[in-house]
């Protein structure tokens, strides 16, 4: 593979780069939100019969076995990228995932080869979060270093953009499916097509990426190889950085249960708890995201101009302050518009947080070391936090008391606000601006 480097460059090739590598992003993430977006209709095809909270809690595990791997992924693929590049993680990332989708897609159902089926899940569900392990923490300093001094808020941002992007797309296909199939035939094996064209979208961005830059930050401390190339992207290194890395565990860990909470558990809330129709139910978090969406490049250039404190401050106090009203009421409702408008409402609170999550923590560490830093912590307390979200509200729900689940998430939120408060500006301070310095 031959090697491209980033100049100064202009405007234009930041904005190709930026991308190209977001567009391998979104195909990450739509492999890893189909999992989420289509188990109301496979959780029977690979668990033996049952209630539907038994499927749900099950396929619920599953999704959080999943982020166990990601620490793994965040720790291998982030030494990768700071050993042999940025652009060669994202490429074998994105590889991994098209793996994992199509074993998931080709697994017969449970009547069919018996235990073996949810093995089978889990071994592809444990291979998709080695991959979203690592191509978050590569992704993330990617695009925090090939954007332009004073815009790299703005720029970052694109990395949840393409990632709710996917989930939109994996959403949009749902919707399709669920208007040209019938619900047994969606339960079959139409919710396999999903997987199907994942694992097709993923061949596709390997192309892509191979196309992309090198970052310029990566490319000088490449230069000196001859010096340090054994150091770079170790455990030995990572951990002279104590601080940091206990800063980016708070400050992801309200973030993550919230976003996760929201962003998928939302579903299946609104429909088992608030008894709202599924297909409703889908049509609302779709627009709902879509929304999101928008709002992520606004919310990272205003980062730029007015610091990241304090967008993360206002998602703390507020989501502190309000998750356990909105959950609460978004549990006895039965209007689709009121239902709406609260999860928009909690997902504008969160955009503090996700908008500029991904600069916050590459601002943190120096080059030779930011993928493994931004992604070793991160994916641990993403596993430990984040993809145990589902299963907590599940269990919870089983055991008749869900409304605890509202408690616990604000409670994660409010120890972030902790981090929030007592944190310096990353912006001024950032690792990036005296790299290119």
């Amino acid at each position: 593979m031959t090697t491209r480097i980033q100049g100064a460059g202009t405007e234009r090739r930041v904005v190709g780069n930026v991308l190209r590598g977001s567009v391998g992003n979104l195909v990450e993430w739509y492999d890893w939100y189909a999992y989420s977006a289509f188990t109301i209709y496979f959780a029977k095809s690979f668990f033996p019969g049952g209630d539907a909270t038994a499927q749900f809690l099950n396929t619920a595990a599953v999704f959080a076995v999943g982020f166990l791997m990601r620490p793994l992924g965040g720790w291998l693929l982030g030494r990768f990228a700071d050993r042999f590049g940025r652009r060669s993680a994202l490429v074998l990332s994105v590889t991994m995932m098209a793996c994992g989708s199509l074993l998931i897609a080709a697994t017969p159902a449970y009547s069919a080869i018996g235990v073996a089926a949810p093995i089978l899940l889990v071994l592809a569900r444990l291979l998709q979060g080695l991959s979203v392990g690592g191509e978050y923490s590569t992704s993330a300093t990617y695009l925090s270093e090939v954007a332009t001094p004073g815009r790299r808020g703005f720029y970052s941002s694109f990395q949840y953009v393409t990632l709710v992007g996917g989930q939109l797309l994996a959403l949009g296909l749902q919707l399709i499916l669920q208007s040209v199939l019938t619900e047994k035939q969606m339960g079959e094996w139409g919710w396999r097509i999903a997987f199907v064209v994942g694992a097709l979208a993923a061949v596709i961005v390997m192309l892509l990426r191979r196309s992309m830059d090198e970052s310029e930050s990566y490319r000088r401390v490449a230069e000196d190889a001859g010096r340090d190339a054994g150091e770079r992207g170790t455990l030995r290194q990572l951990v002279k950085y104590p601080r940091e890395i206990a800063l980016v565990v708070g400050l992801t860990l309200g973030g993550t249960v919230a976003f996760y909470t929201y962003a998928t558990y939302t579903q299946k809330f609104l429909e088992n708890t608030a008894g709202i129709p599924r297909r409703t139910v889908t049509v609302i978090l779709f627009v709902a995201l879509l929304l999101f969406a928008i709002l992520q490049p606004l919310a990272g250039r205003l980062s730029d101009r007015i610091g990241r404190r304090k967008l993360l401050l206002f998602f703390g106090i507020a989501g502190t302050v309000l998750t356990v009203p909105i959950m609460t009421t978004m549990a006895h409702t039965t209007q689709p518009l009121l239902a709406f408008l609260l999860l928009l409402g909690a997902l504008v609170i969160v955009t503090g947080y996700t908008s500029i999550n991904a600069i916050v923590k590459a601002e943190l560490f120096p080059t030779r070391i930011r993928a493994i830093g931004v992604g070793l912590p991160y994916a641990l307390t993403v596993a430990i936090f984040g993809g145990t979200a589902e299963l907590i509200a599940q269990a919870l729900k089983k055991a008749g008391h869900e409304s605890l689940f509202f408690w616990y998430v604000a409670g994660c939120i409010l120890v972030s606000v902790v981090v929030y408060a007592t944190m310096r500006e990353t912006s001024r301070s950032s690792a990036l601006e005296r790299t290119e310095n």
